[in-house]
């Protein structure tokens, strides 16, 4: 059975190196801060003190990192995972990152023999959780097959979409959407309540019809019962937003809705850790 390496332990890569362990995988875990790593070591793990550390021991590495950055520095920085590159490793980045940044480093770590996938996921930490994430991925067909095992016990839907990259161009695709969709749903449940109509009500009738979505569906229930617990922290999408248009710039995409999202959820966060 492969051995698997899981860099960046936060609100979704505890839960997604959880459950791969579970699945009877052998798992090397390492994060910047400690806590989560002792936690998943106490279940079963195997504790690393770098990126590079993990990589010599794996055959296939994960990360799951913040932004674009972030990843670069773990995959091709100092004790990073090049530093520990080795042939028929496999790079997988869980990270929603610019493609661009995607294909600079399959092409380094390529050299050394390593193959890369691109595989953002989407779903939340209820999604990372429960192992339904949906996961998108861009780079070799062949690496994908060899890994499938370990991303059906993270998730329920698997899709190649391309060669580098494409994976994360399909998450900002996705954000492009999710963003639309939370700033709908915002809107039409203040302006229901507002007209004098019953937000509940508002929601069953329209989910049933042309309105019907992922949003819908799962967000207003949590709402209504008080739930105000974030499934995605908000500076996080906020993050997201601007990598895809910053990315849109590159490839000569405008998207002018998109950057009214992003401008609503950046003042968002701007307001304080309260709302974001």
């Amino acid at each position: 059975m492969l051995r698997i390496g899981y860099i960046g332990l936060g609100l979704m890569g505890k839960s997604i190196a959880r459950n791969i362990l579970k699945a009877g995988f052998t798992v090397v875990v390492h994060n910047r801060s400690r806590g989560a790593v002792e936690e998943l070591a106490a279940e079963g793990a195997i504790a690393a003190f770098s990126a590079a550390e993990v990589a010599r021991q794996v055959d296939v590495v994960f990360t799951n990192l913040p932004d674009s950055p972030d990843v670069e520095k773990v995959a091709l920085g100092p004790g990073g995972i090049i530093e520990g590159a080795h042939e028929g490793l496999i790079f997988v980045d869980n990270s929603t990152i610019k493609p661009a940044t995607a294909r600079k480093i399959a092409q380094a770590l390529g050299e050394q023999g390593v193959q890369c996938l691109d595989a953002p996921v989407s779903g939340g930490d209820i999604g990372a959780r429960n192992g339904t994430l949906t996961i998108m991925v861009g780079g070799p067909k062949e690496a994908l097959e060899k890994v499938l095992p370990v991303f059906q016990a993270m998730g329920k839907s698997v899709t190649h979409i391309g060669d580098a990259g494409a994976g994360q161009i399909a998450k900002a695709a996705n954000q492009i959407m999710v963003a639309a969709q939370m700033v709908a749903m915002g809107e039409l449940l203040v302006f229901a309540q507002k007209a004098g109509a019953d937000p509940r009500k508002v929601v069953e009738a329209i989910k049933a019809g042309a309105a019907q979505c992922w949003t819908l569906d799962v967000k207003p229930q949590r709402l209504f019962a008080g739930n105000r617990q974030p499934g995605f922290k908000a500076y996080m999408q906020a993050k997201d937003l601007n990598i895809v248009l910053e990315s849109a710039r590159e490839f000569g995409a405008p998207l002018p809705s998109l950057a009214l999202d992003s401008q609503m959820f950046n003042a968002m966060v701007a307001q304080g850790p309260r709302l974001s």
